[in-house]
């Protein structure tokens, strides 16, 4: 409930009711009211823009207030250095990558005169964390990409950055004595070549996502530690980011139509050690690929994966259920973990809207926001386990053919990508595939799928004029059974 001040902001507390636009409303109708009471000429200007910032906290009524700052002429009174460090705050959290540059160079200067080592340090994390994001956000803009995000998706991707710098500067430094009779220019260049090489060679960082056993001493304890024997404080490794070049090519030559999908997802990716995908939701029509997508999309990133059907998920089972019960077993993640023995696998939740609305048994919808958030997932308490586990590596990626079963509480820490319906115009490519794909699951050679004849794509594109992919299998389906009957009757 504190509006926190600019500089505390940069340090790294949350927004006002830890919501940006809560945020923002609170400090303009502040602001608002304060230079209201100045009665002073020139300042009419703010006091307009502060009250339409507060009734749309959006980018556009933020370079509003920077520009009536920039307008008046006596200052005197009024925190005009904290108002405008402030916007610039809020434009980085709505993608402004130039603001958010601005902001590490802020960061950077505190860091720079915290007097505590610790504060120092983690400072310097935070301002790498935030210049490696503004790199990305500036790339998107330049690639003509969206770039606008909520602060609940900005926060977590800043926070991995940090985690990032902090793990490959603490290991860089950590067991090396301090180098003796080097000038500094030979240093730097010797401190860059070394960190080259180690980063170049360096192993995956792994996690460890089970400390320990909760009421280990207690018959079920021990047969719980026994099960989990293996996992316990081993430190399991994260999947290793691929050339993301390559994969965006692939799945384009697959699913042409998805092409602001792909990049949307790739981006997000952009200058991570390890995969790690933010919950995301593919909304789009039933039939239009959304599934074999969201499965070729981990593969082809080279991470494992659980696909999970949600017709069938209706109570909080998902969570986990205590060990004292005939049925007690651990969370859906920690056993996706444990059988891929990975701790950032990817858990794909299919037709996430059909899970069941009823809150007997408690409810699948209240498990995932906590599973979603990362301070929350950081410790998840697992009720089979009876200890905290860390679970902020899995990835959630769900899709959905619509929107409305889904809460908003859900909906509000997910990112909602439209899946485009395939086109007319990328039929031939759909068709062959399609058919390719019939003669090899009936056992014969791939080959055999001749190609299709105009007048057969003619006779395709008469009746399917786009959308449901499902639906153009029946239809080659069926053509592929006339072309059968027709070699038969030759």
């Amino acid at each position: 409930m504190h509006l926190p001040t600019a500089e505390e902001l940069l340090r790294g507390m949350a927004f006002f009711r830890e919501d940006l636009a809560e945020d923002i409303r609170e400090y303009s109708s502040r602001l608002s009211g304060r230079v209201k009471k100045r009665k002073r000429t020139g300042l009419e200007l703010l006091a307009i823009s502060l009250d339409e910032l507060a009734v749309e906290p959006s980018e556009d009524s933020v370079l509003a207030v920077e520009a009536a700052l920039d307008l008046i002429e006596d200052t005197q009174g009024l925190p005009v250095d904290e108002c405008r460090l402030r916007c610039r705050f809020y434009r980085a959290v709505f993608g402004d990558g130039q603001a958010t540059a601005l902001i590490a160079g802020e960061i950077a200067h505190l860091a720079s005169g915290d007097l505590s080592p610790a504060g120092s340090r983690y400072l310097l994390w935070r301002s790498l964390g935030w210049a490696a994001q503004s790199r990305v956000l500036d790339w998107r803009r330049r690639a003509g990409l969206s770039v606008q995000r909520s602060a609940k998706w900005f926060e977590p991707e800043v926070r991995n950055y940090e985690l990032h710098f902090k793990n490959v500067i603490t290991s860089s430094t950590a067991d090396k004595p301090e180098p003796q009779d080097s000038s500094p220019e030979d240093l730097a260049v010797a401190t860059w070549e070394e960190e080259s090489r180690e980063h170049q060679t360096q192993p995956t960082d792994g996690v460890v996502v089970i400390s320990g056993i909760g009421n280990e001493a207690t018959a079920d304890g021990k047969r719980v530690a026994k099960e989990f024997a293996k996992f316990k404080q081993r430190s399991l490794p994260l999947s290793g980011m691929p050339e993301l070049t390559g994969v965006r090519s692939r799945l384009i030559a697959e699913f042409p139509h998805a092409l602001p999908v792909v990049d949307d997802l790739l981006t997000g990716l952009s200058g991570r050690p390890n995969v790690h995908l933010g919950p995301a939701i593919l909304l789009g029509a039933p039939g239009t690929g959304k599934t074999r997508f969201a499965r070729r999309l981990t593969e082809e990133l080279g991470a494992p994966y659980e696909l999970i059907s949600c017709g069938g998920l209706n109570d909080s089972a998902i969570g986990g259920t205590a060990r004292r019960w005939s049925s007690g077993e651990p969370s859906l993640a920690i056993m996706v973990v444990r059988r891929h023995e990975c701790a950032g696998p990817v858990v794909i939740l299919d037709e996430i809207e059909k899970i069941g609305t009823s809150r007997h048994n408690g409810n699948v919808h209240d498990v995932l926001i906590g599973l979603f958030e990362p301070e929350t997932s950081r410790r998840w308490h697992d009720p089979y386990i009876q200890a905290h586990c860390d679970l902020s590596h899995v990835s959630w990626l769900m899709t959905a053919n619509s929107l409305e079963p889904i809460p908003a509480a859900l909906r509000d820490r997910c990112r909602i990508l439209r899946f485009p319906d395939p086109g007319v115009d990328q039929l031939p490519l759909f068709a062959s595939r399609i058919l390719e794909r019939l003669y090899i699951e009936a056992g014969h050679d791939p080959r055999w799928a001749t190609p299709l004849e105009e007048f057969e794509l003619d006779a395709l594109a008469s009746v399917w004029t786009g959308g449901s992919i499902r639906r153009l299998e029946r239809l080659v389906e069926g053509l592929r059974d006339a072309r059968e009957r027709a070699r038969r009757l030759q």
